[in-house]
């Protein structure tokens, strides 16, 4: 069953890269005593989430972060490696973190994975963007359309800040 709005997110280690190579960042302090939006993707350097869904929370990063949001992640079920390179190359910088869950360990415990197999992809990440506060899930917009990046970009979410 997938989180729904009242849910806590589960605890679980997602990675990010650093200067020092990829570290760890536990969800309980990446959410806790802290408003926080996060969005997720099915892969790092495909269409949709490069062209629409990423840079869209670029673009609006400014905007959500004068709502009182702390932070702003992109989720995918890819390595720490790929997210950074990805992230480096649509210019995240420090407005976007870029976390890997590469074994799709929260992604799971949300109940937000699908089976990509079928296109060579294996467990991947429904697209969805979230408000958490203090690790209590406030707004979930997942996108009906995979292919698509509306109900759950950037404009969305800002519009329930």
């Amino acid at each position: 069953m997938a989180i729904a709005v009242g849910d806590k997110i589960p605890e679980a280690t997602l990675m990010q890269l650093t200067d020092k190579g990829p570290a760890p960042v536990k969800t309980s302090e990446l959410f806790g005593g802290k408003k926080v939006v996060v969005f997720a993707l099915p892969g790092a350097f495909t269409p949709t989430c490069s062209n629409q869904h990423l840079p869209g929370f670029i673009e609006k990063a400014g905007d959500i972060k004068a709502k009182g949001v702390d932070a702003i992640a992109c989720l995918s079920v890819n390595d720490a490696f790929v997210m950074g390179a990805w992230g480096k190359q649509q210019g995240a910088g420090d407005n976007v973190m870029m976390l890997g869950d590469g074994n799709g360990e929260l992604t799971k415990k949300l109940g937000l994975d699908f089976d990509g197999s079928g296109f060579g992809m294996g467990t991947r990440s429904q697209r969805y963007s979230m408000l958490v506060e203090d690790g209590v899930v406030k707004q979930l917009n997942v996108e009906p359309n995979p292919g698509e990046a509306k109900v759950s970009g950037a404009e969305t979410i800002l519009g329930q800040l």
